[in-house]
C-alpha cells in the first residue's frame, strides 16, 4: 500500500484515516542511504557505473505527476527531475504551488504545481490544459493520487466506500484518458506509470480496508486495458505495485503505533519497510525508453511481502 493521500479540496487528511507509506522509525544506514541517493541522482557516480546517460531520453519531457505535492508522488517526481523532465505537480493541497518551487530551484529543472482534483473530469482537464500552455504537451504521467481507510465492512457507509474508488479508481482512469488526449492531440506517443498496491493482490492485516483493496485491484486491471488499447498508438501503461513504504507521511501514525508498524516489519522476508528510493529507479526507467516492451505490466515491490 503506497500512494500519497489526497483529501477532497478544502479537506485535511483525517488522522483516522492515514494512507500507509508506513514509518516504523526504521532507518537505514548513512552508507546505504547515501549509494541509493548517489545511484538515482548523482551523475559523476553513474558514470563510474557505466550508465550516466541511460535516461537521457527524458530530460526535457513534461511529466506530470498526481498526489504530487507530498509522499512518494514528490518523491517520484524528483527522481525524474533529477534526469532533467520538467515536473507538473497536481494536487487538491494548495501548497503544490510552493513545492514545485521547491523542486526548480533545488534541482534546477522547469516545474509547475496546479490546484486540482483528480475525482473532477473538469478539473482534471483543465489541470492539463494549464500544464500545456506552461510547460509543453506531458508525455509522462504518474498517478499516485489515493487514499485508504480502516473501516469495518459491515459498517462502511456509501460515501465513504466511493470517495476511496473515485480517487483511486476513476481518478486514475481520468487522468490517464486526460494524459492520452494530449498524447492525441501532439501526435506523439506517451507513458502512464499507474500506482497499485501489493493490496491489490494481497488482505491486510490486522486493518480492515475493502475499499482500498478494490480500488487497487481495479487500478491493475485498468492498466492492463488501457494498455492493450493504447499500445497502438504509441501510449504505454504499467504500474508498480508497493509494499509497506517508508514516508514521512505517516511517520507521526507509526510513531503512536510502534506495535503495529513493528508487525508489518516482521512480516516481510526482507526485513524491513521500503524507501522512496526503492521505487525511484524503478518508475525512471518505466518512464524511459528503456523499457519500451514491457507494457501491460504490475510490477509489485514489496520486499517478497506477497511471495510468502
Amino acid at each position: 500500500m503506497a500512494e500519497t493521500v489526497c483529501a477532497t479540496p478544502g479537506e485535511k487528511p483525517r488522522q483516522d484515516a492515514p494512507c500507509f507509506h508506513v514509518d516504523a522509525g526504521y532507518q537505514q544506514d548513512d552508507r546505504h542511504k547515501a549509494l541509493g541517493n548517489k545511484a538515482l541522482g548523482n551523475k559523476a557516480f553513474g558514470a563510474q557505473m557505466g550508465w550516466a546517460n541511460v535516461f537521457e531520453d527524458l530530460a526535457g519531457q513534461v511529466a506530470v505527476i498526481t498526489g504530487g505535492a507530498r509522499g512518494l508522488g514528490l518523491s517520484m517526481a524528483q527522481a525524474l527531475a533529477k534526469w532533467r523532465a520538467k515536473i507538473a505537480l497536481l494536487d487538491v493541497l494548495a501548497e503544490v504551488k510552493d513545492v514545485a518551487e521547491t523542486v526548480q530551484r533545488d534541482l534546477d529543472v522547469e516545474s509547475l504545481g496546479v490546484v486540482a482534483d483528480v475525482t473532477d473530469d473538469r478539473s482534471v482537464a483543465a489541470a492539463f490544459a494549464e500544464v500545456g500552455r506552461t510547460l509543453g504537451s506531458p508525455s509522462i504521467l504518474i498517478n499516485a493520487a489515493g487514499i485508504t481507510v480502516w473501516e469495518d465492512s459491515i459498517d462502511v457507509s456509501r460515501e465513504s466506500w466511493q470517495r476511496v474508488i473515485d480517487i483511486n479508481l476513476t481518478g486514475t482512469f481520468l487522468c490517464c484518458q486526460a494524459l492520452a488526449r494530449a498524447c492525441k492531440a501532439a501526435d506523439k506517443g506517451g507513458v502512464i506509470v499507474n500506482v497499485s498496491s501489493m493490496s491489490a493482490r494481497v488482505v491486510n492485516l490486522p486493518q480492515h480496508q475493502a475499499s482500498y483493496h478494490a480500488s487497487k485491484a481495479g487500478v491493475e486491471m485498468l492498466t492492463k486495458a488501457l494498455a492493450v488499447e493504447w499500445a497502438p498508438i504509441g501510449i504505454r501503461v504499467n504500474a508498480i505495485a508497493p509494499g509497506y513504504m517508508l514516508s514521512e507521511m505517516t511517520r507521526q501514525f507509526t510513531t503512536a503505533n510502534p506495535e503495529l508498524a513493528e508487525r508489518w516489519r516482521k512480516m516481510i522476508p526482507a526485513g524491513r519497510m521500503g524507501q522512496p528510493a526503492d521505487l525511484e529507479a524503478l518508475v525512471v526507467f518505466l518512464c524511459s525508453a528503456r523499457s519500451s516492451y514491457l507494457i501491460g505490466q504490475s510490477i509489485v515491490i514489496d520486499g517478497a511481502y506477497t511471495a510468502v
